[in-house]
């Protein structure tokens, strides 16, 4: 199962992405997230955590078994995870992002529409937990929502530098930038996000959501303000440099792995 779910006490649910080895996001994992997401509202939670790793919280795409899709299969996944970025942006409750290792590309996607991010750092100080919007490396350029949302989060110029290289930063660079709101010690990532998400249902309920939906409207609205174009990603996709990159990644991958 790509998706594992449990329940804690005040009706805080927990997502936690289980595809191994990296949580990588194919069309099944973005549907079942999707599908969870519906669920938990439906079912009256009253927050939800959204948590992957150990180490990895999500790789991103999952570059392989998409260069294997058509066209149309194609179209369909970018507007899948799309959609699962704007059910994330207009969640009636608090959605917690627990980063418990490296967050690339998707994964730092998803978390970015989440009300809070709280990130690990990594046990060896030599090789820190990273997150970052790297398209750009993969021959990809970022959808205009996604970009929004990553100004909203840490200011025009400091996105700008960070999406037009397609750069990775630590975990302690991140918090410094506003990328993600707190730190934890590895492993402790989903305990704090489930920290956080109790803190806020100790407060008068009503109030606590009404003055969420209003600070977080412009988040909802980024889906108004930038319609992404599906059918330019999906012609973006099958271009012959982005084609290229991407391939080129694949192999160099299964060639780290023989």
């Amino acid at each position: 199962m790509s998706l594992a779910i449990t329940d804690h006490d005040g009706g805080i649910r927990v997502l936690r992405l289980q595809r191994p080895p990296v949580n990588a996001l194919d069309p099944a994992l973005v549907a079942a997230i999707d599908a969870a997401l519906v669920r938990a509202v439906d079912e009256g939670c009253s927050a939800i955590v959204l948590a992957g790793g150990p180490k990895v919280f999500s790789a991103g795409l999952d570059v392989p078994a998409l260069l294997a899709l058509d066209r149309d299969a194609m179209r369909d996944f970018w507007r899948d995870f799309l959609g699962v970025c704007e059910r994330l942006a207009r969640s009636p409750v608090p959605v917690a992002a627990a980063i418990d290792g490296h967050c690339p590309a998707g994964g730092a996607v998803l978390s970015l529409f989440c009300d809070t991010r709280i990130m690990a750092r990594s046990p060896d100080p030599e090789k820190p937990f990273r997150i970052g919007l790297n398209e750009v490396q993969v021959g990809l350029p970022v959808p205009a929502a996604i970009q929004a949302a990553l100004r909203r989060q840490i200011g025009a110029r400091a996105a700008e530098r960070l999406l037009v290289a397609g750069a990775m930063v630590d975990s302690d660079t991140a918090e410094r930038l506003g990328f993600v709101d707190a730190l934890c010690e590895s492993g402790q990532a989903e305990a704090q996000a489930l920290a956080w998400c109790r803190r806020h249902l100790e407060l008068p309920r009503q109030a606590m959501l009404a003055t969420r939906a209003m600070a977080r409207a412009d988040m909802a609205a980024i889906f108004d303000t930038y319609p992404d174009d599906i059918e330019s990603m999906t012609d973006v996709w099958f271009g012959a440099e982005t084609q290229a990159t991407m391939r080129a990644l694949v192999a160099r991958l299964q060639a780290g792995r023989n």
